[in-house]
């Protein structure tokens, strides 16, 4: 990965503020009820580390899986996670699909030149991008070859790509039943070519109900862009 100068000067200053910042504490509170002190967890799309790090918090006794194929973000993510002496996380360097496959993973590219890492995508391309070749698995792969026991929380926020990772795990679905916290927004969807209401039917099919964060009203379908936490009705 080739950075200019600028995009050097860039990247320390993401790199600063993921070894020093906590991102997303308002959201303890609602998330402690889904993450026990010995929860696993996975990070799908986990960016420069801010949930990874809460996530490692909540669970000190637990364990959690950060799923990043960005060489950028990646590069970011396992200095702050060692500046911070987390070691119960574990970094995989990839991302999930409904099937294995390699794919284009596209970073925007701001007017500054500065990589806008946390817009990264799959799907289609939007411009001025650095693109990236990069590998994708099956959900219910992972959990067969890491010998997953457990499985408390999945966020994904994915810019779009979250039914199909998560389409690929529908064994674990069913059989750890874990809540979920995800980005839905039809615009980013759209580029998988997917939709929100598809993704909330399916949901609904194997048992799970939605909440919109951050007013906590029930959702019975999709109600605009934005996070939801989905808990299955048929519990544990």
């Amino acid at each position: 990965m080739r950075l200019t100068l600028r995009q050097r000067a860039s990247w320390l200053a993401h790199l600063y503020k993921a070894c020093t910042q906590q991102h997303h504490r308002a959201l303890q509170p609602l998330l402690s009820g889904c993450v026990p002190a010995d929860g696993v967890v996975l990070d799908i799309g986990a960016h420069a580390g801010q949930f990874s790090k809460l996530f490692a918090r909540m669970a000190p006794r637990g364990h959690v899986y950060a799923f990043e194929p960005s060489d950028y973000a990646r590069s970011i993510l396992t200095k702050a996670l060692a500046f911070n002496r987390i070691a119960h996380v574990t970094v995989v360097p990839g991302g999930l699909s409904d099937q294995a496959q390699q794919a284009v993973l596209h970073t925007p590219l701001k007017a500054s030149s500065a990589w806008g890492f946390g817009t990264a995508h799959l799907g289609t391309g939007s411009g001025s991008e650095a693109d990236q070749t990069v590998a994708l698995m099956r959900l219910d792969d992972f959990a067969t070859q890491v010998g997953l026991a457990r499985l408390d929380l999945i966020k994904a926020d994915i810019e779009g790509w979250e039914m199909r990772a998560l389409a690929g795990g529908e064994a674990i679905l069913n059989r750890f039943r874990p809540a979920l916290l995800l980005e839905v927004d039809g615009a980013m969807m759209a580029r998988a070519g997917d939709t929100p209401a598809a993704l909330f039917s399916w949901l609904a099919s194997l048992g799970y109900s939605a909440v919109r964060i951050p007013e906590l009203a029930p959702a019975a379908g999709w109600a605009g862009a934005g996070d939801y936490l989905f808990r299955s009705d048929q519990g544990t």
